[in-house]
């Protein structure tokens, strides 16, 4: 409306799209996309040979040789091998393509879960446990399934750990009004940033085995790790690794996407989900289901693809692609090492170390004058101090009342920019 302000740009610290914030496409997924969606540039003497080997192996499996082409609806059989010898080469154990659904985004697949888990009514309505705070999706999805959210609080206190304890206080919290039967992890973490330890892995899967709770795990930032002494650990791998009767019984899908990690390539649309343990009649009907939308995009099947297979040592385009990743994956972590360290010295503002993801929830301390202001704007309080930022510095956040926070504390979302 042309009212002058004190900055010249908004600063967007608000969403995890890194391309639209600055950071570079790998230029080997660009080149054998490209090359997939236009053949004639296989005669272009300036593009590796390998990119041209990868493309012209994804359009072999294509209906007429085509990206325009539908796929089977669970996705190119070829590339749900490669994403199976992917997770082998990742966990140490064994994974098979049919138990693999690549999807329009991670995003897209939990959605696919859900529909499938979620039943009955009243009492007897499925319950979902989600952390707190979690990715609005999950609140999002629930409510269109007309499921039952069921809150765990993460602790703050320490760098957003999960407790068991606390687990069992929300199970029985919910079961009063529902029937939970999933419990949903993001790790790490979405918005908080953290990593769990293999311990706390083991013991949400003896939870989960014991309350006969079907696990959802999270892992689309399963690059992006940080902090000296975290580790990501797959729930697959830690399943497996404990042995009957936890790798037997307990019901595990996992996500995965080209959205995050060093690819950042969220407009393209690429995930896939990994179920365990599933009955057959059940994975029958999950077939079924995704069936529904014939096909997730290609472009993004095909990125996933290279994702899982990236250059290897000798390859045209191996070094090249080795530099780019690590230099995305190495900016992430000095963004996250001086998030952590400038908004500490900053007074009004507490924020646990950033070990992984792309984001830091800072909690902020609002006098009693600010809370009073929110009040009178009847906006949250965390609402009114992110418009202030917003107005008086350009700089846009995501109040933490987005993403579900205990009782009298405030926070935001921060997405470190270049």
């Amino acid at each position: 409306q042309g009212v002058p302000k004190p900055f010249t740009e908004v600063i967007k610290a608000n969403i995890g799209d890194a391309h639209a914030m600055g950071q570079k496409p790998i230029t080997f997924l660009r080149q054998v996309t490209a090359l997939c969606l236009c053949p004639e540039l296989l005669k272009d003497p300036n593009l590796p040979k390998d990119a041209k080997e990868r493309a012209e192996r994804l359009l072999a499996v294509c209906g007429g040789h085509s990206a325009g082409a539908y796929t089977a609806s669970p996705g190119i059989e070829m590339v749900r091998e490669d994403v199976a010898r992917y997770i082998q080469r990742r966990d140490g154990v064994p994974a098979k393509a049919q138990d693999i659904f690549l999807s329009t985004g991670a995003s897209d697949a939990i959605m696919s879960i859900l529909k499938l888990l979620v039943s009955g009514s009243g009492s007897s309505r499925t319950g979902v446990m989600i952390p707190i705070p979690q990715y609005p999706l999950y609140s999002a999805a629930l409510a269109e399934l007309d499921a039952v959210q069921v809150n765990y609080y993460l602790n703050e206190e320490r760098c957003w750990a999960l407790d068991v304890a606390e687990l069992q206080r929300a199970l029985t919290e919910g079961r009063q009004r529902c029937s939970p039967r999933v419990l949903c992890i993001i790790n790490p973490g979405n918005p908080t940033g953290q990593v769990q330890s293999r311990q706390c892995i083991e013991e949400v899967i003896k939870f989960a085995y014991e309350q006969k709770l079907f696990l959802l795990a999270d892992e689309v930032y399963q690059d992006n790790i940080y902090a000296e002494g975290s580790a990501f650990h797959s729930f697959k791998k830690v399943l497996m690794e404990m042995g009957p009767p936890y790798s037997e019984v307990v019901e595990l899908a996992s996500f995965h996407s080209i959205s995050k990690g060093f690819m950042g390539e969220c407009g393209l649309r690429g995930g896939y989900v990994e179920v365990v343990n599933m009955d057959p009649e059940v994975k029958a009907q999950l077939s079924k289901l995704v069936s529904v939308r014939l096909c997730p995009p290609v472009p993004g099947q095909m990125v996933l693809d290279i994702i899982m297979d990236p250059p290897k040592p000798g390859e045209p385009s191996y070094e090249r692609f080795q530099a780019e990743k690590e230099a995305v994956l190495n900016a992430l972590a000095e963004k996250a090492r001086l998030t952590q360290e400038i908004f500490n010295r900053t007074p009004g503002i507490h924020c646990n170390p950033v070990q992984g993801a792309m984001y830091s929830f800072p909690r902020i301390d609002l006098p009693p004058r600010a809370l009073a202001a929110a009040k009178e704007k009847n906006q949250a309080p965390d609402m009114f101090f992110c418009m202030r930022l917003l107005e008086e510095t350009g700089i846009c956040v995501v109040p933490g009342s987005g993403f579900g926070q205990r009782e009298g504390t405030y926070h935001f979302r921060w997405v470190p920019t270049p």
